[in-house]
């Protein structure tokens, strides 16, 4: 068998870690269609299915996902080979969730890049677990309980605030001060995590409206912000986003988004100070033992 296009793998690539053809197409800065186009070619080459296709996204096959272990480890040696041709640029590599990247990173960069211009900020958007070695990570953040593995650093960014948001004219129908029980007659919008199921259980509510899923929190918001109904997301993500609060929901524990990294390095320095130093981040750090 002759071996796959590399173009049609930096796109499978993408594909795999967004499960998503478009926000893939986003990333690589090419049309949706021309990487699916090149993922259905690059299967048919393999004869193999590597994602199975549904309404709203995309999963890997068993096949796809021990496929793409080992090419997304060997295009990142193809990278790091080729920075290590032009060392001038210190790279550093941030993995975070897509969600936290699209409603609080993309906003703050040119902020980050006026501040460090010698620093190259490589973002992935990804929701999967890092493995720091073999992804070449060298800064993870993540949304849930406080970390504990051994060898890195951690740092509670913020705790995770769940607010209730709808556009502005959807939230006129609901007064001033609406309760969970009124929330729970309207049509609601939820995202992978599952919060509206998880507190409406708790407080032995049933939803009487309709329930709309998506699998990230970005496209909740999006779906609210265009009246489609009322969505339950971190508060950090708010921004400057034209959405009404509605309710604030209680405390969600030990939830919240953290930073870890495992190196030293002035560079990894440098973007975990930034990110500490950010309006709104209440950090508490923490070093686990190696």
């Amino acid at each position: 068998m002759r071996l796959p296009n590399l173009n049609a793998l930096r796109m499978f690539d993408a594909a795999a870690r967004h499960l998503n053809f478009g926000r893939a197409a986003e990333e690589l800065h090419l049309t949706q269609g021309a990487v699916a186009q090149q993922v259905r070619r690059l299967e048919a080459d393999l004869g193999h299915k590597l994602f199975h296709r549904h309404a709203r996204g995309l999963t890997l096959t068993d096949t796809g996902r021990s496929y793409h272990a080992p090419v997304r480890q060997a295009l990142a040696l193809i990278r790091d080979a080729t920075d290590k041709l032009a060392p001038t640029v210190q790279r550093v590599t941030l993995s975070v969730p897509p969600s936290f990247a699209a409603k609080w990173l993309v906003p703050r960069l040119p902020e980050f890049e006026a501040a460090h211009p010698d620093l190259d900020l490589r973002v992935v958007a990804e929701e999967s677990l890092t493995d720091f070695k073999r992804d070449g990570i060298d800064i993870a953040i993540r949304q849930g309980t406080r970390p504990r593995e051994a060898g890195l650093q951690s740092a509670l960014l913020a705790p995770v605030e769940l607010v209730a948001v709808a556009a502005a004219d959807a939230a006129l129908t609901l007064g001033d001060s609406p309760e969970l029980a009124d929330l729970a007659q309207m049509t609601l919008i939820q995202d992978g995590h599952r919060h509206w199921d998880r507190l409406l259980r708790q407080a032995g509510l049933a939803t009487t409206g309709r329930l709309l899923q998506f699998n990230q929190s970005a496209l909740a918001m999006d779906a609210a912000l265009n009246g489609q109904g009322i969505a339950l997301v971190p508060r950090i993500f708010l921004g400057t986003q034209p959405l009404k609060i509605l309710w604030q929901a209680p405390p969600q524990d030990d939830l919240g988004f953290h930073a870890l990294w495992a190196g030293t390095g002035g560079r990894t320095k440098a973007v975990v100070d930034w990110l500490l130093a950010q309006p709104g981040i209440r950090s508490t750090r923490r070093a686990d033992p190696a």
